[in-house]
């Protein structure tokens, strides 16, 4: 703000106002806030230069389509293309109605509860209020139980395996991606899933990452016999998956060992059953690591047993 002796050629508040239909008071905030130059008279009045009114123009059009001061700013410096500010506030509209949609459907849900239930859904979807989170914790669990895999490899799957949120959910929706959330959030299903992925004498292991490489190979093969509807039973798959644990361990695959690979690890636990259900159930797909692990282990126990 600077002062002026020679208000002449100026506009005074009250003028600004009348031309742009904008408060004075609201004037005086955009002024304070510097997205509208000012300058004083002697006797310490708001003055402002006549192209002042097309650029508060501008801005009541701009506050009007809800952008922020510091956006407005931004474009009336040249350091934002209008474009940019726009994308910027649309994509804070969808994530508004994003959170509205998951809030609308989890009240929903709790409406159409019988009595009996609702406590229970209002607790479990008290927890997941937030929708971005509910993902971020899932995406966490798994990050940190297959730390050794390969960046590249996890973020496909992840895609593959870790449900993304509807942008309208329906009501079962929003339950299915909360009980995950709470199951991800228990020792007890991170413990199970080790245990079942590295399974027993896992402390023989010599490189982890290259037994998750490994396996790769084999459940890749293993989602096509699921796809054709294949029972478990050995054959190919399942001489590779037991190939690839027999590997990393400096042994050799024989029915000795398979028994080992088999001994007190819990394949049918009811935590990974019912985290593998939900997230087949959210994703409609017939295949996901959760059903070819479950046809290896069935596999791999059918063949000890024989």
């Amino acid at each position: 703000m600077t002062h002026d002796t020679h208000p002449r050629d100026l506009v005074g508040i009250g003028e600004l106002a009348r031309r742009t239909g904008v408060s004075v008071r609201t004037i005086r905030f955009y002024c304070d806030e510097g997205v509208l130059p000012s300058r004083r008279t002697s006797g310490g009045h708001r003055v402002f230069e006549p192209d002042v009114v097309d650029r508060l123009l501008a801005i009541r059009r701009l506050r009007a389509l809800g952008l922020g001061l510091d956006a407005i700013d931004a474009i009336a410096s040249g350091a934002l293309a209008v474009e940019d500010a726009l994308a910027g506030e649309r994509a804070s509209v969808r994530a508004e109605l994003d959170a509205l949609s998951w809030r609308d459907a989890a009240l929903l849900a709790i409406e159409q509860a019988p009595p009996a239930e609702r406590a229970t859904r209002i607790a479990l979807l008290a927890g997941a209020a937030d929708r971005t989170v509910v993902r971020g914790a899932i995406t966490d669990f798994w990050r940190r139980v297959l730390a050794v895999m390969p960046a590249e490899m996890f973020d496909g799957f992840v895609e593959m395996d870790v449900p993304r949120i509807p942008a309208n959910p329906t009501p079962d929706q929003v339950l299915a991606f909360a009980e995950l959330a709470q199951l991800v959030s228990t020792p007890e299903l991170g413990n199970v899933v080790a245990w079942q992925l590295w399974r027993s004498g896992a402390d023989q292991i010599r490189d982890k990452r290259a037994l998750v490489l490994a396996l790769a190979e084999p459940h890749a093969a293993v989602a096509q016999r699921v796809l054709a509807a294949d029972r478990p039973c050995a054959g190919a798959e399942l001489d590779q998956y037991v190939a690839a644990h027999a590997e990393v361990r400096g042994r050799a695959d024989t029915p000795a060992f398979r028994r080992q690979l088999v001994a007190g690890v819990p394949d049918a636990h009811p935590a990974t059953t019912r985290y593998w259900a939900l997230t087949a159930g959210i994703l409609g797909a017939p295949t996901t690591t959760g059903t070819t692990q479950h046809w290896l282990h069935t596999a791999l126990r059918e063949s000890v047993a024989d």
